[in-house]
């Protein structure tokens, strides 16, 4: 992957700071032209800088307040057809394979605690889960972030 140079993390910072800023926007901020800034958005989607919208959603706002990490044990040989089955379950809005004791780290949204209830039960059905453990998040205390990192590395730190 291309390191990004200063125009790039600019050009973030300021999408970072509004993201609904239109391009003539942009350009007019960081001094360039409209047609800069409209090829390194391009460059930058195409090398997969951006994530997705629904990482703007707010599941709480959907009618999900309560929000928990899963760590899931499963059978190693099993983990494609695991997968696949976790994929189908709508509330689990992320997982990850990790190294340690656990095996899968799966964040989920829920309603209230009988959801949860629910959800752990159908993860637990999955052909290869072994085992789960439940931790309530209580609260954010870091929200989703990049704009540290951009400013470290616009800094030469």
């Amino acid at each position: 992957m291309h390191p990004i140079d200063s125009l790039d993390t600019n050009l973030l910072l300021a999408l970072a700071d509004d993201p609904r800023a239109t391009v003539v926007a942009l350009a007019l901020e960081l001094g360039v032209s409209r047609n800069t800034v409209q090829s390194r958005l391009a460059q930058l989607e195409k090398r997969h800088l951006f994530l997705s919208f629904e990482r703007r959603l707010n599941p709480v706002a959907l009618g999900y307040p309560l929000m928990a990490f899963i760590s899931v044990h499963i059978q190693q040989q099993k983990l494609g057809a695991i997968v696949e089955q976790l994929a189908e379950i709508p509330e689990i809005i992320q997982a990850h394979g990790l190294s340690g004791s656990a095996d899968l780290q799966v964040r989920v949204v829920c309603r209230d605690a009988e959801d949860l209830f629910r959800l752990s039960k159908a993860i637990l059905a999955c052909d290869g889960v072994e085992r789960a453990d439940t931790a309530l998040a209580m609260s954010e205390l870091i929200e989703f972030r990049m704009e540290p990192l951009l400013r470290r590395d616009s800094s030469g730190t």
